[in-house]
């Protein structure tokens, strides 16, 4: 048995030579914060509510794929026109009784869904 207890971090790649502008569209873009320190890789490490994201240059990134995580936020509404108000497109999938949602990339092509819960 898997006795797991919560969700620590989720890692994305981006592009080689693009760890600078992968930083401040994070930081300075969507206003999270940076976790400081050395990281292994070269990573870049992300505040996101309780989960941590990584973020690492690969020569391998693909930029089209649907995997993504999914972060639940307290109003999507909000956060839409926040995103909407940065340029950023926002994409929408099946609807799933409950819940709100919505689907952006970040400029690499890294997928993320968004979840507001209304039941």
């Amino acid at each position: 048995m898997l006795d797991i207890s919560r969700l620590d971090h989720v890692l994305i790649t981006i592009p080689l030579n693009t760890r600078e502008e992968a930083k401040d569209f994070y930081t300075k873009e969507l206003l999270l914060e940076e976790i400081p320190g050395n990281h292994p890789n070269g990573a870049i490490w992300i505040q996101m509510g309780d989960v941590e994201l990584h973020i690492r240059e690969e020569d391998a990134h693909q930029n089209n794929s649907a995997r993504h995580p999914a972060f639940v936020v307290k109003d999507l509404e909000a956060v839409i026109a926040f995103l909407q108000s940065s340029n950023i497109e926002i994409s929408y999938s099946s609807l799933i009784e409950g819940r709100k949602r919505c689907f952006f990339r970040d400029p690499w092509g890294n997928r993320f869904e968004l979840i507001e819960f209304t039941q």
